[in-house]
């Protein structure tokens, strides 16, 4: 854990000197504040935010987490010619791009809500950052696997591009295909399986849930709705996006721990 600690606290420092963290806070930031200015109340800028952070969020941790694995090559090989291990290593690399990343758009969403809107926006703001947090480790963690996997950078870079296009515009039409063909039949249990298995969609529906639209997405929207504006419900959907961090993270961890340098 000491190792951990000291790897993390230097690549926090590395990442926090980069300009790239600095400009995807102040995109978040700007993008709020201007939603304000231009009318629009907390729930209105929460709910305008709501695609941009479900597209942008998981494409930009699993981009960037991908290329600073890469980037950090001689630095491991370094570090492992020295007695620390494996483990540590692999856990402050991750730490030291999740943080930032999640740090930074917390601070650029969270800011202008407290300027214009005192921080308060319900429940609807809370939702916002937690899911946006929890996909930035997602997708990071992801990035961590990726790059594990693929020793060459652009097989690499390709896979990653590919894992976001998968989950956040190509899984869409799979689940809609599978509603039109099997309409016939009860898709209550598959419709909710099949959320949880992309974290994107199972971010969109609780964000939905927290606003009066859940009547427009018809007979979907009650199931949804009734699944999981439980407290059940919501305690599952937080676990689930929480595992969507921690599974790859220890399947990367463990080719890491397998993988020669």
């Amino acid at each position: 854990m000491k190792s951990t600690g000291k790897i993390l606290r230097y690549q926090l420092r590395d990442v926090i000197r980069g300009r790239w963290i600095l400009v995807y806070t102040l995109v978040f930031l700007l993008m709020t504040d201007v939603l304000f200015r231009f009318g629009g109340s907390g729930d209105r800028v929460v709910l305008s935010l709501m695609n941009v952070v479900l597209l942008l969020v998981p494409l930009v941790s699993i981009i960037f987490g991908t290329m600073y694995l890469y980037h950090a090559r001689e630095f491991i090989v370094m570090l492992l010619a020295q007695p620390v291990d494996r483990t540590s290593l692999f856990l402050g690399l991750y730490g030291g791009m999740a943080i930032p990343l999640a740090g930074g758009y917390a601070v650029g969403v969270g800011l202008p809500f407290l300027w214009h809107a005192g921080g308060g926006a319900g429940s609807a703001l809370g939702v916002l950052l937690l899911t946006g947090v929890l996909l930035t480790c997602a997708f990071t963690a992801l990035a961590f696997l990726v790059a594990v996997l693929f020793e060459d950078r652009a097989k690499g870079f390709g896979a990653a591009v590919l894992v976001w296009l998968l989950a956040a515009v190509v899984y869409d039409g799979i689940v809609l295909m599978v509603v039109t063909t099997l309409w016939r039949y009860p898709l209550e249990r598959p419709l909710l399986a099949l959320t949880m298995l992309n974290p994107i969609d199972l971010g969109r529906v609780l964000l939905l849930l927290q606003f009066d639209i859940a009547a427009l997405m018809g007979y979907t929207g009650a199931i949804f709705n009734r699944f999981f504006g439980s407290a059940v419900g919501k305690g599952l959907a937080l676990t689930v996006l929480v595992a969507w961090s921690v599974l790859p993270l220890l399947v990367g961890l463990r080719r890491f721990r397998m993988k020669d340098f």
